[in-house]
């Protein structure tokens, strides 16, 4: 497959073979491919047939995409919701229909008089939980179609407002003020699903100047940080020096949930999904809550389950304290 970047080209009439690998590995994408080009860049490599990301990045943006692979697949859903970081660059005296600078200009402003203290008082409004309609080129679907086909044939619906939230944002600098079209570098952390172009389409409004999103990397995802993505090359080289292995990360490491530890004779009990009482437990942390995620592990076999809590003989007013005896419930199985 090739994307203009580096290609791993899989042997004609070699059959993919499966692997035991399960894990993370925290992707740098690069900007030109979609996601999902990723992933398949990854499966067809390591030939692996279980992989996919956490959080869709647009094919102009570069940043952070962390891959799970094999069993570590079963765990994107809780990955998916981890905080979002990112570095923007917001344009004023244009907006576009896509709200980037790939879209057609569609409204100029004349931005002279704008001062940076009119951006960063309006810039301090965006914190916070927040409705935020999001914009006509995305993935999002409306009636089996996305929205971006829609968007393609001139058709425009109406996107339902989402509640999402805003964290932290740091302004880091202004250029081109007294210019047509100065703009704002700025770092932001934010929920899942925001967008950050209709973010800076929203601040030119605000401001009334009208503006787009002209820069965008995602600098993180949850605990996965870019100093510390690995480029498709980085990943190839690793692949064929059979060092693969040192960039896959255990899936313990992607979940901010408690370890409950287990010993080696209901290791079989848990890959089967069974319940696992209290009698099998090593280690117990403290302040378990009733259906509480936890994540079940064995110093032998590394990370075995994501399970719920359960509290015996638990009752809408059974505090915390009050439970003695717990079992846990595998609902994700990694063994």
């Amino acid at each position: 497959m090739t994307l203009g970047y580096f290609a791993i080209t899989e042997p004609v009439g070699v059959k993919m073979e499966s692997t035991d690998y399960n894990g993370i590995i925290n992707v740098l994408k690069p900007p030109g491919m979609t996601s999902h080009d990723v992933v398949n860049y990854l499966r067809r490599g390591l030939k692996i047939k279980k992989t996919g990301h956490t959080g869709t990045l647009d094919p102009g943006v570069a940043g952070v995409l962390p891959v799970c692979l094999g069993k570590a697949t079963k765990i994107i859903e809780y990955m998916a919701n981890d905080i979002k970081m990112y570095r923007a660059e917001a344009t004023f005296g244009r907006s576009t229909d896509t709200q980037d600078g790939f879209g057609k200009t569609v409204r100029v402003c004349d931005t002279s008089g704008l001062t940076e203290a009119k951006v960063a008082e309006a810039f301090g409004s965006l914190q916070g939980r927040q409705s935020q309609v999001p914009p006509m080129v995305s993935a999002l679907k409306y009636k089996g179609r996305r929205l971006y086909e829609l968007a393609r044939e001139g058709i425009e619906v109406e996107r339902k407002p989402r509640i999402i939230e805003i964290f932290k944002s740091e302004i880091i600098r202004y250029t081109g003020f007294g210019t047509p079209n100065p703009a704002v570098l700025f770092d932001i952390e934010c929920s899942k699903g925001t967008y950050v172009r209709t973010i800076c389409h929203d601040l030119g409004n605000l401001l009334g100047y009208c503006g787009f999103m002209s820069f965008l990397v995602r600098t993180g995802t949850g605990r996965y940080k870019i100093s510390e993505a690995l480029t498709l090359e980085e990943i190839t080289d690793l692949i064929q020096s059979g060092r693969i292995r040192e960039a896959i990360l255990p899936p313990e490491e992607a979940l901010d949930f408690k370890k409950v530890w287990v010993s080696l004779d209901v290791v079989q009990a848990v890959a089967h999904g069974n319940c696992i009482y209290q009698a099998g437990i090593e280690v117990l942390p403290d302040g378990l809550k009733e259906n509480e995620p936890v994540i079940l592990m064995n110093t032998d076999s590394g990370c075995l389950a994501v399970a719920k809590v359960l509290c015996e003989g638990a009752t809408s007013r059974l505090s915390a304290e009050d439970c003695t005896r717990y079992s846990f419930q595998p609902v994700k199985v990694l063994c």
